[in-house]
């Protein structure tokens, strides 16, 4: 159960700005045969969306202080960003997978104001894949 426990808060860090390869520990845990398959991979989907939801609420709160003199990003920037969005931002958050690039896209969504009934099943599919993946070699290997 602990092992469970590492995976999510693994998962949930690696969605953040912080650090973190939960695919190493779910390469691990998948080694030791600690959990089903199955279980190992929504822990992980879980703990990762949960993270990805973290940044949406940074994103949506950030925008409260868009008017404030110090506030990083301009208005002619926010309005160019608004329009990129517009047009392919729902959708790149299939990509929210991607190292590196991934997260700040959920940061984005949430700048955005990306309805959460569109963003938790497309950061769901794009998490859920990336670890059946991992799985899927995984098992190759061991």
């Amino acid at each position: 159960m602990i092992e469970l426990f590492g995976l999510f808060t693994s998962a949930l860090l690696s969605a953040t700005i912080l650090p973190g390869s939960s695919e190493a520990v779910l390469t691990g845990l998948l080694a030791l045969q600690s959990a089903p398959v199955l279980t190992l991979v929504t822990v992980a989907t879980i703990g990762n969306v949960s993270g990805s939801l973290f940044n949406w609420f940074l994103g949506f709160h950030a925008r409260k202080w868009e008017n404030h003199p110090r506030f990083p990003v301009k208005p002619a920037d926010m309005a160019r960003f608004e329009s990129i969005y517009a047009k392919y931002g729902r959708w790149s958050l299939l990509a929210s997978w991607v190292p590196f690039f991934g997260d700040p896209l959920t940061l984005a969504a949430g700048v955005a104001r990306t309805p959460l009934i569109w963003f938790v099943p497309l950061v769901a599919i794009a998490k859920a894949a990336r670890y059946g993946v991992v799985a899927a070699v995984a098992s190759q290997i061991f």
